[in-house]
Protein backbone atom coordinates (compact mmCIF):
# COMPACT_ATOMS: atom_id res chain seq x y z
CA UNK A 1 0.00 0.00 0.00
CA UNK A 2 1.51 3.68 -0.97
CA UNK A 3 2.26 5.51 1.56
CA UNK A 4 0.05 8.67 1.11
CA UNK A 5 -3.11 6.50 1.65
CA UNK A 6 -2.23 6.86 5.07
CA UNK A 7 -2.03 10.66 4.83
CA UNK A 8 -4.87 12.34 2.84
CA UNK A 9 -8.58 13.57 3.86
CA UNK A 10 -9.33 15.80 1.31
CA UNK A 11 -8.01 19.00 3.30
CA UNK A 12 -5.81 18.32 6.43
CA UNK A 13 -3.66 20.21 9.09
CA UNK A 14 -0.28 18.95 8.60
CA UNK A 15 2.81 18.32 11.72
CA UNK A 16 5.42 20.63 11.74
CA UNK A 17 8.52 19.83 10.32
CA UNK A 18 11.85 18.61 13.45
CA UNK A 19 14.36 20.68 12.07
CA UNK A 20 14.40 24.02 10.70
CA UNK A 21 16.51 25.98 8.32
CA UNK A 22 17.47 29.76 7.84
CA UNK A 23 16.06 31.35 4.90
CA UNK A 24 19.67 32.21 3.66
CA UNK A 25 21.07 28.50 3.74
CA UNK A 26 21.25 26.97 -0.03
CA UNK A 27 20.27 23.41 0.13
CA UNK A 28 23.55 21.49 -0.87
CA UNK A 29 24.45 18.38 -0.09
CA UNK A 30 27.29 19.70 1.79
CA UNK A 31 25.07 21.53 3.82
CA UNK A 32 22.81 18.45 5.45
CA UNK A 33 23.48 15.49 6.56
CA UNK A 34 24.04 12.75 3.79
CA UNK A 35 22.16 10.35 5.93
CA UNK A 36 18.98 12.30 6.97
CA UNK A 37 16.55 13.15 4.76
CA UNK A 38 14.87 17.02 4.64
CA UNK A 39 11.39 15.32 4.60
CA UNK A 40 9.87 13.17 7.19
CA UNK A 41 8.45 9.81 6.04
CA UNK A 42 4.51 10.72 6.41
CA UNK A 43 5.40 13.86 4.08
CA UNK A 44 2.68 14.92 2.27
CA UNK A 45 3.72 15.63 -1.12
CA UNK A 46 -0.06 16.99 -2.47
CA UNK A 47 -0.15 20.22 -3.82
CA UNK A 48 -2.57 22.81 -3.46
CA UNK A 49 -5.89 22.39 -5.45
CA UNK A 50 -8.35 25.18 -6.99
CA UNK A 51 -11.08 23.05 -8.13
CA UNK A 52 -11.98 21.91 -4.21
CA UNK A 53 -12.81 18.28 -5.36
CA UNK A 54 -9.60 15.90 -5.10
CA UNK A 55 -10.55 12.61 -4.50
CA UNK A 56 -7.95 9.76 -3.37
CA UNK A 57 -7.19 6.24 -4.99
CA UNK A 58 -5.13 3.70 -3.85
CA UNK A 59 -2.07 4.57 -5.79
CA UNK A 60 -2.19 8.04 -6.22
CA UNK A 61 -4.33 11.68 -5.93
CA UNK A 62 -6.29 13.54 -8.41
CA UNK A 63 -7.55 17.12 -8.43
CA UNK A 64 -10.88 17.10 -10.55
CA UNK A 65 -11.56 20.44 -12.66
CA UNK A 66 -14.98 19.99 -14.13
CA UNK A 67 -14.97 23.12 -16.03
CA UNK A 68 -12.38 21.21 -17.92
CA UNK A 69 -13.45 17.85 -17.72
CA UNK A 70 -10.23 16.11 -16.67
CA UNK A 71 -7.50 16.58 -13.44
CA UNK A 72 -5.69 19.48 -13.54
CA UNK A 73 -2.77 17.56 -11.36
CA UNK A 74 -2.18 14.04 -10.49
CA UNK A 75 -0.09 13.27 -7.27
CA UNK A 76 2.01 9.79 -6.72
CA UNK A 77 4.76 8.79 -5.17
CA UNK A 78 6.94 6.55 -7.64
CA UNK A 79 9.84 3.86 -6.97
CA UNK A 80 11.10 0.58 -7.83
CA UNK A 81 8.54 -1.49 -7.01
CA UNK A 82 6.33 0.24 -9.17
CA UNK A 83 8.61 -0.23 -11.99
CA UNK A 84 8.75 -3.88 -13.34
CA UNK A 85 8.79 -5.26 -16.72
CA UNK A 86 5.37 -6.99 -16.00
CA UNK A 87 2.96 -7.18 -19.01
CA UNK A 88 -0.92 -7.17 -18.02
CA UNK A 89 -3.13 -6.38 -20.78
CA UNK A 90 -4.70 -3.10 -21.69
CA UNK A 91 -8.58 -2.85 -19.90
CA UNK A 92 -11.02 -0.18 -21.30
CA UNK A 93 -11.16 3.25 -20.32
CA UNK A 94 -14.16 4.19 -17.58
CA UNK A 95 -15.52 6.82 -16.19
CA UNK A 96 -14.55 7.35 -12.57
CA UNK A 97 -17.36 6.70 -9.86
CA UNK A 98 -15.51 8.95 -7.22
CA UNK A 99 -15.78 12.28 -9.28
CA UNK A 100 -18.98 13.63 -7.96
CA UNK A 101 -19.60 16.02 -11.35
CA UNK A 102 -19.49 12.55 -12.87
CA UNK A 103 -15.55 12.61 -14.90
CA UNK A 104 -15.88 12.62 -18.38
CA UNK A 105 -17.27 9.75 -21.21
CA UNK A 106 -14.32 8.32 -22.85
CA UNK A 107 -16.44 9.08 -26.21
CA UNK A 108 -15.80 12.43 -26.09
CA UNK A 109 -12.44 11.08 -27.62
CA UNK A 110 -14.01 8.96 -30.55
CA UNK A 111 -13.05 10.24 -33.52
CA UNK A 112 -11.25 13.36 -32.02
CA UNK A 113 -7.80 13.12 -33.43
CA UNK A 114 -6.50 13.08 -29.84
CA UNK A 115 -4.89 10.00 -27.74
CA UNK A 116 -6.55 9.12 -24.50
CA UNK A 117 -3.57 10.54 -22.30
CA UNK A 118 -2.68 9.24 -19.15
CA UNK A 119 -0.98 11.42 -16.75
CA UNK A 120 -0.23 8.93 -13.94
CA UNK A 121 1.23 6.73 -16.88
CA UNK A 122 -0.07 2.72 -16.87
CA UNK A 123 3.73 2.23 -16.31
CA UNK A 124 4.05 3.90 -13.10
CA UNK A 125 1.73 1.30 -11.91
CA UNK A 126 2.75 -1.68 -12.13
CA UNK A 127 3.15 -3.29 -8.82
CA UNK A 128 0.13 -5.61 -9.54
CA UNK A 129 -2.76 -5.32 -12.20
CA UNK A 130 -5.18 -3.32 -9.94
CA UNK A 131 -3.02 -0.89 -9.51
CA UNK A 132 -2.07 -0.63 -13.67
CA UNK A 133 -6.12 -1.14 -13.69
CA UNK A 134 -6.63 2.29 -11.94
CA UNK A 135 -4.61 4.30 -14.59
CA UNK A 136 -7.50 3.51 -16.76
CA UNK A 137 -10.15 5.88 -15.37
CA UNK A 138 -10.85 9.09 -17.33
CA UNK A 139 -10.56 11.35 -14.84
CA UNK A 140 -6.37 10.47 -15.77
CA UNK A 141 -6.68 11.08 -19.27
CA UNK A 142 -6.41 14.40 -21.30
CA UNK A 143 -6.55 14.68 -24.86
CA UNK A 144 -2.74 14.50 -26.52
CA UNK A 145 -1.75 14.64 -29.93
CA UNK A 146 -0.70 11.22 -31.15
CA UNK A 147 3.30 12.28 -31.95
CA UNK A 148 3.37 13.91 -28.44
CA UNK A 149 1.95 11.09 -26.47
CA UNK A 150 4.41 8.33 -28.22
CA UNK A 151 7.40 11.20 -28.52
CA UNK A 152 8.85 13.22 -26.64
CA UNK A 153 6.16 13.16 -23.43
CA UNK A 154 6.77 9.06 -23.70
CA UNK A 155 10.55 9.93 -23.25
CA UNK A 156 9.42 12.29 -20.17
CA UNK A 157 7.92 9.54 -17.91
CA UNK A 158 10.44 6.78 -19.43
CA UNK A 159 13.26 9.84 -17.78
CA UNK A 160 11.14 9.58 -14.49
CA UNK A 161 11.22 6.06 -14.55
CA UNK A 162 14.49 5.82 -14.53
CA UNK A 163 15.06 9.07 -11.81
CA UNK A 164 12.52 7.18 -9.67
CA UNK A 165 14.62 4.04 -9.12
CA UNK A 166 18.01 5.64 -9.57
CA UNK A 167 17.21 8.34 -6.63
CA UNK A 168 15.69 5.08 -3.82
CA UNK A 169 11.79 7.21 -4.62
CA UNK A 170 10.13 10.34 -6.35
CA UNK A 171 7.23 12.32 -5.48
CA UNK A 172 5.39 13.15 -8.95
CA UNK A 173 2.90 15.75 -9.38
CA UNK A 174 1.52 15.84 -13.47
CA UNK A 175 -0.93 17.05 -15.44
CA UNK A 176 -1.99 19.64 -18.18
CA UNK A 177 -1.84 23.59 -18.17
CA UNK A 178 -5.77 24.70 -17.69
CA UNK A 179 -6.28 28.14 -19.03
CA UNK A 180 -9.32 29.88 -20.66
CA UNK A 181 -10.37 29.89 -24.14
CA UNK A 182 -8.18 26.43 -24.80
CA UNK A 183 -9.77 23.77 -27.81
CA UNK A 184 -12.13 21.21 -27.16
CA UNK A 185 -13.20 17.89 -28.31
CA UNK A 186 -16.50 15.75 -27.82
CA UNK A 187 -20.41 16.95 -26.50
CA UNK A 188 -19.18 17.38 -22.59
CA UNK A 189 -15.97 20.35 -24.33
CA UNK A 190 -12.79 18.15 -22.70
CA UNK A 191 -10.18 21.33 -22.86
CA UNK A 192 -6.80 20.33 -25.06
CA UNK A 193 -4.11 21.83 -22.97
CA UNK A 194 -1.55 23.82 -24.99
CA UNK A 195 1.05 22.81 -22.21
CA UNK A 196 1.64 19.68 -19.94
CA UNK A 197 3.87 19.60 -16.84
CA UNK A 198 5.44 17.19 -14.65
CA UNK A 199 7.12 18.36 -11.09
CA UNK A 200 9.79 15.89 -9.06
CA UNK A 201 10.49 15.96 -5.62
CA UNK A 202 13.47 13.49 -4.66
CA UNK A 203 12.24 10.83 -1.76
CA UNK A 204 14.67 12.72 1.04
CA UNK A 205 13.63 16.61 -0.69
CA UNK A 206 17.00 17.69 -1.72
CA UNK A 207 16.62 18.07 -5.17
CA UNK A 208 13.59 19.76 -7.12
CA UNK A 209 12.88 19.88 -11.14
CA UNK A 210 10.08 21.44 -13.14
CA UNK A 211 9.40 20.31 -16.73
CA UNK A 212 7.17 22.38 -19.02
CA UNK A 213 6.67 20.69 -22.61
CA UNK A 214 4.50 22.53 -25.41
CA UNK A 215 1.93 20.09 -26.49
CA UNK A 216 3.07 19.16 -29.89
CA UNK A 217 5.89 16.79 -31.44
CA UNK A 218 9.32 17.95 -30.64
CA UNK A 219 12.73 15.94 -30.92
CA UNK A 220 14.44 18.34 -28.64
CA UNK A 221 16.26 16.78 -25.63
CA UNK A 222 14.09 16.69 -22.05
CA UNK A 223 16.50 19.47 -20.80
CA UNK A 224 15.40 22.16 -23.04
CA UNK A 225 11.84 22.29 -21.47
CA UNK A 226 13.20 22.43 -17.73
CA UNK A 227 11.51 25.57 -16.04
CA UNK A 228 11.33 26.54 -12.06
CA UNK A 229 8.85 25.64 -10.29
CA UNK A 230 7.65 28.75 -9.65
CA UNK A 231 6.93 29.68 -13.68
CA UNK A 232 4.65 26.41 -13.25
CA UNK A 233 2.81 27.64 -10.14
CA UNK A 234 2.45 30.97 -11.83
CA UNK A 235 1.05 29.27 -15.26
CA UNK A 236 -1.42 27.00 -12.84
CA UNK A 237 -2.38 28.74 -9.70
CA UNK A 238 -1.52 25.45 -8.06
CA UNK A 239 1.25 25.68 -5.01
CA UNK A 240 3.26 22.65 -5.37
CA UNK A 241 4.67 20.17 -2.27
CA UNK A 242 3.40 23.16 0.22
CA UNK A 243 4.17 21.24 2.91
CA UNK A 244 7.86 21.72 2.26
CA UNK A 245 10.04 23.68 5.52
CA UNK A 246 9.00 27.34 3.64
CA UNK A 247 13.08 27.91 3.10
CA UNK A 248 13.83 24.65 1.58
CA UNK A 249 10.51 25.29 -0.92
CA UNK A 250 11.56 28.61 -1.79
CA UNK A 251 15.22 27.69 -2.64
CA UNK A 252 14.01 24.49 -4.53
CA UNK A 253 11.22 26.31 -6.52
CA UNK A 254 13.14 29.03 -7.92
CA UNK A 255 15.59 27.10 -9.21
CA UNK A 256 15.73 26.49 -13.01
CA UNK A 257 19.61 24.15 -13.68
CA UNK A 258 19.05 20.28 -14.02
CA UNK A 259 22.99 19.78 -13.05
CA UNK A 260 21.95 17.43 -10.22
CA UNK A 261 19.66 14.95 -12.60
CA UNK A 262 21.74 12.94 -15.18
CA UNK A 263 19.94 13.27 -18.68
Amino acid sequence: MKRFIYLLVVVSIFSCREFNIDEDTSINKSDVQVEKSLISDDFDFLPSTTTKEVYKRNTYVFSYSEEHEQSEWVAYYLDNDDVKATNFDRPFFEQDPLVESVSADWRNYKNSGYDKGHLCPAGDRKGSFDEYNETFFTSNISPQEHEFNSGVWNRLEEKVRYWAVKSDGLYVVTGGVLSDNLKTIGKEDVSVPNYFYKVLLSKDGSKMIGFLVPHENSNQPLYEFVVSVDEIEKMTGIDFYPNLEDAIENQLESKSDYKDWSF
